[in-house]
C-alpha cells in the first residue's frame, strides 16, 4: 500500500530534479504538485510499489513530456556555441540528469522515461556531446572548507571552467565577486565566520544577476517548496557527473534567458 509518508520522502529530490529540469523553483514546484495530485487521484499510477521513487519519477516525467511546450526550442541563435545549448532536446537533458544528478540506474532511468536503455544510451551520449560544446565560463567558489575548495576547483577546472577566486566568508564573497564579476557561483550553506552561503549569494544578486549552484550535506532541509529555494543544489558527498550536470544545466538556462532578452523587441 502506498502511503504519504513513503511518497513525502522522495518529495525534496523529486523537487531538485524538477528545479534543474526547468530552471525554475516555481515552475518545477508546479509540476511536483501535479505529479502529486495525480499519485494521489489515481494510485494505479505507482505499478511497482516496490520502487516509489522511481514510479514517482515516472509519472512526473509522463507530466512533463505531456505539454507540448517543453519540446519547443527556442529561436536558433546565429552564432554556433549558444546554437549547440538551444538545441538539446528534453528527452536527452531529462537521460543525462536522471543518471548523472538523481544517481538512477540505467535500467531505472530508463523506465522512467519509458525508452529502452540502448536509447536511454543514446539520449546521455547526445546530451553530453552538446553540452561539451558549451563556451566556458567563471566561476567563483564560496567554501570554507579547504581541501573541499580545492576539490571543486580541481573538478570544474577539468570540466573547461576558470576558477577565479575562492571565498571562505560572506564579507570575502562579496568583495571577490565585485571585483572578478564571475559567470556562475558555487556555494556552500554554512561558511567560516557563521555567516550564511544563502545571504551572501542574496547580497550579491542585489547587484546583478548570476546563476548560482548551493552544495549541501541537507538538501531535504532546502527543498521543502513553502519558501524562496535555490533552483539548483548539490549534494555533499558529491560525485563529478553531478557537478557535471548541474553546472551546464544552470549555463543552459542562463544563455537561453540571455537569448530571449537579445531576441526581444524594445
Amino acid at each position: 500500500m502506498l502511503t504519504s509518508q513513503t511518497v513525502s520522502s522522495h518529495l525534496p529530490f523529486l523537487r531538485r530534479y524538477a528545479r534543474a529540469l526547468t530552471g525554475s523553483q516555481e515552475s518545477g514546484d508546479k509540476y511536483v504538485e501535479a505529479a502529486l495530485s495525480a499519485v494521489v487521484d489515481q494510485p494505479d499510477l505507482v505499478e511497482d510499489k516496490s520502487a516509489v521513487r522511481v514510479e514517482i519519477f515516472r509519472v512526473f516525467s509522463r507530466i512533463w513530456n505531456s505539454l507540448a511546450i517543453n519540446g519547443r526550442s527556442d529561436p536558433i541563435d546565429p552564432h554556433p556555441a549558444n546554437r549547440h545549448l538551444s538545441q538539446i532536446g528534453p528527452m536527452p537533458r531529462q537521460a543525462f540528469l536522471l543518471v548523472s544528478l538523481e544517481g538512477f540506474s540505467e535500467d531505472e532511468a530508463s523506465r522512467i522515461l519509458g525508452v529502452s536503455v540502448a536509447d536511454l544510451r543514446e539520449l546521455i551520449d547526445e546530451c553530453g556531446r552538446e553540452l561539451a560544446s558549451q563556451i566556458a565560463t567563471n566561476i567563483m567558489i564560496i567554501e570554507d572548507e579547504a581541501l573541499i575548495a580545492m576539490d571543486l576547483q580541481a573538478l570544474v577546472e577539468n570540466l573547461g571552467h576558470d576558477v577565479q577566486g575562492v571565498a571562505r566568508t560572506r564579507k570575502e564573497a562579496i568583495a571577490l565577486a565585485k571585483q572578478k564579476k564571475p559567470g556562475l557561483i558555487l556555494a556552500d550553506i554554512q561558511l567560516a565566520d557563521g555567516s550564511s552561503g544563502i545571504d551572501a549569494v542574496n547580497d550579491l544578486l542585489n547587484a546583478f544577476e548570476i546563476p548560482v549552484i548551493f552544495i549541501t550535506a541537507y538538501p531535504e532541509r532546502l527543498l521543502t517548496g513553502v519558501r524562496p529555494e535555490p533552483t539548483f543544489l548539490i549534494t555533499k558527498p558529491y560525485q563529478p557527473a553531478m557537478v557535471s550536470a548541474v553546472i551546464s544545466q544552470a549555463l543552459f538556462f542562463e544563455r537561453r534567458a540571455q537569448k530571449r532578452q537579445d531576441h526581444a523587441v524594445v
